[in-house]
């Protein structure tokens, strides 16, 4: 049983190895296998060719085709071996793509999906988006609408404990099953080579189609190829004037009148076929797992396993349909085919009832799929991280925010430093002093970037964490905007202003908000006198709160208080960044003046 993140490393290592060695002799063969096809072809045919016109005619022939039929055998050889090095290719892929997460390697990573999200506030403040964010670090997604997904969990500000709890569930049910993952992702990467959009079929789907034009048309086109075929014979068997030229020119005509119906009906339904293959094999895939291990994602796949509505069976009538409509490319099949029968209406009807199925099925499997895919994602951290903890997550704990050994996910693991944080109870307003650089920024995301991985469902960085349901607010990378007009300050007070509203709203949620250096855009001692009003608000609110500072006049205003601490060791600043209780007894900005050579004046 792999237990600790250095053996799953070394577990994941192997296996690329083992993928690796297992391509090199497949591409050999297949470089072999290239060569035998050309010497097949010009061989064959050569020797076909040198029989047919030196010996004997109909043996070149016979050469000829039995060259042929080797050949298509050699071809489908061929394409089966390509597979497999595409498969071995693949999984690799995948495999070194889980190294370099584990290494936290950005540059091995692909690039960060849904960049334009970066400026919410949330996203912004805590890391959650962009490039080297958590979502970065996180999103093994396939899916464009899984990869929005994702980043919807983590950014929650008003997150609720029922999908929560489920999510986490769910997720707990994945981290074991790397196979059920990994064939998840593979399946997908085999047939697509872009980011999967779904969206654009269920919009498809959605549009106007001719389906109660059709419902009437073919029985119209029935009954008028039935008298004209009874006419036909009654022409043919009792001498009959020949009647069947009327009722042939009346289906021909309605025949016409009804193409545009048609022709759209059948480039729609080759649309579908052709779109669905791009989901067919997941879809599959989803179906014919078994869930007997994992009841919560079973749940969630249920619609996959509707004997009656399975995207199986949907599958196969649309490629019945398409099958059918292709029949009739043919001109002189297709004209032979409809004037034996409606088949033109028949099976234009068909697809058009058959698209209407899966319109109305499609949106809910397109979504599982996405929840699936985002989960992945979830697991796969979890997997790749053996001793992060799922946290308990309850409406009323105590103390309602517990975490032992808690570390920030994107700080690489040798350097990461982890601390106990304890807040008992709502009201409480921890205030964290400390010199520059000594972590007190870093700690306050900490405890808030593992908050929004807990909510989205995924393991946090701590060895235990017990958490009540909070809503969620940051003041921390606050920016002026010259388009709006508004200064640092300004916006910074807009934000804070948003915090206090946050704080009065009824709620049975507390408010969890993070501050970053209040009031830094003023003098100070208006950023002092604001600060003392300011916080004097937010105790005893329906929240918790941590706020970073340099203000140690502060620290007396707060019901808790933690700092930072540093020392010089061989003229160099020295941080443990591990948190202590009480205020800061030093500071640091003259100390690190001094050492870049600036002039400061003695105290």
């Amino acid at each position: 049983m792999v237990s600790t993140r250095a053996e799953r490393q070394q577990a994941i290592e192997r296996q690329a190895q083992r993928l690796a060695r297992r391509t090199v002799p497949l591409q050999t063969l297949s470089n072999r296998v290239s060569w035998v096809r050309v010497g097949i072809f010009i061989g064959g045919t050569a020797s076909a060719f040198a029989v047919g016109t030196q010996i004997d005619e109909p043996v070149g022939w016979a050469l000829f085709v039995a060259t042929g039929v080797v050949f298509a055998v050699v071809v489908a050889f061929h394409r089966h071996l390509e597979h497999w090095i595409e498969t071995f290719r693949i999984a690799r892929e995948l495999k070194l793509d889980q190294l370099a997460r584990l290494g936290l390697e950005w540059e091995k990573l692909a690039p960060a999906q849904l960049a334009e999200r970066v400026r919410e506030s949330l996203a912004l403040d805590l890391d959650l988006t962009g490039p080297r964010s958590l979502h970065h670090l996180l999103d093994t997604t396939v899916a464009r609408r899984a990869s929005e997904l994702l980043a919807d969990w983590l950014m929650q500000t008003h997150p609720e404990l029922e999908p929560t709890q489920t999510r986490q569930r769910m997720v707990r049910e994945l981290v074991p099953l790397a196979r059920f993952r990994d064939r998840f992702r593979l399946t997908f990467r085999l047939v697509l080579q872009e980011q999967l959009e779904g969206e654009n079929l269920v919009y498809w789907l959605g549009v106007e189609f001719p389906t109660r034009r059709l419902r009437w048309a073919l029985p119209v086109a029935a009954a008028l190829v039935a008298v004209n075929l009874m006419l036909f014979a009654l022409n043919i068997l009792a001498g009959m004037p020949p009647y069947w030229a009327i009722s042939l020119l009346a289906y021909v005509a309605f025949y016409f009148f009804n193409q545009p119906a048609l022709n759209t009906v059948f480039a729609a339904i080759v649309r579908l076929d052709s779109e669905l293959d791009r989901f067919s094999a997941i879809l599959r895939y989803l179906e014919k797992t078994s869930y007997t291990r994992c009841e919560h994602l079973g749940e969630l796949c249920a619609p996959f396993r509707d004997p009656h509505h399975s995207p199986s069976a949907h599958i196969r009538r649309i490629k019945i349909a398409t099958a059918g409509i292709g029949l009739r490319s043919n001109p002189v099949l297709g004209l032979a085919l409809n004037l034996a029968l409606p088949w033109d209406f028949f099976f234009a009807y068909l697809a058009s009832r058959y698209r209407a199925q899966v319109a109305q099925l499609f949106p809910r499997w397109a979504d599982v799929c996405y929840n699936v895919d985002a989960l992945i994602a979830l697991a796969n951290f979890g997997y790749l991280n053996p001793e992060y903890t799922f946290p308990e997550i309850t409406l009323a704990p105590r103390p309602i925010l517990s975490a032992e050994r808690l570390g920030h996910p994107l700080i690489p693991d040798l350097r990461r430093v982890h601390n106990d944080f304890v807040v008992d109870a709502p009201g409480e307003l921890a205030i964290i002093t400390g010199s520059n650089m000594a972590g007190k920024s870093t700690f306050i995301k900490t405890v808030g970037i593992n908050l929004c991985l807990a909510y989205a469902g995924g393991p946090v960085t701590a060895s235990r964490f017990d958490t009540a349901l909070f809503r969620l607010h940051t003041c921390i990378h606050i920016s002026d905007s010259i388009a709006d007009g508004f200064s640092y300050f300004y916006a910074e007070v807009k934000c804070l202003k948003r915090l206090l509203d946050e704080l009065k709203t009824a709620d049975s949620r507390p408010l969890l908000y993070l501050i970053d250096e209040i009031f830094r855009g003023t003098n100070n001692r208006e950023r002092l006198l604001g600060s003392r009003a300011y916080i004097r608000a937010l105790l005893g609110a329906n929240g918790i709160g941590l706020l970073a500072t340099h203000d140690l006049e502060l620290a007396a205003l707060a019901n808790q208080n933690y700092h930072f601490r540093d020392q010089v060791v061989d003229g160099k600043l020295v941080f443990d960044y591990r948190i202590h209780p009480g205020p800061s007894p030093t500071t640091n900005a003259l100390k690190i003046m001094a050492m870049e050579g600036l002039p400061v004046e003695s105290q």
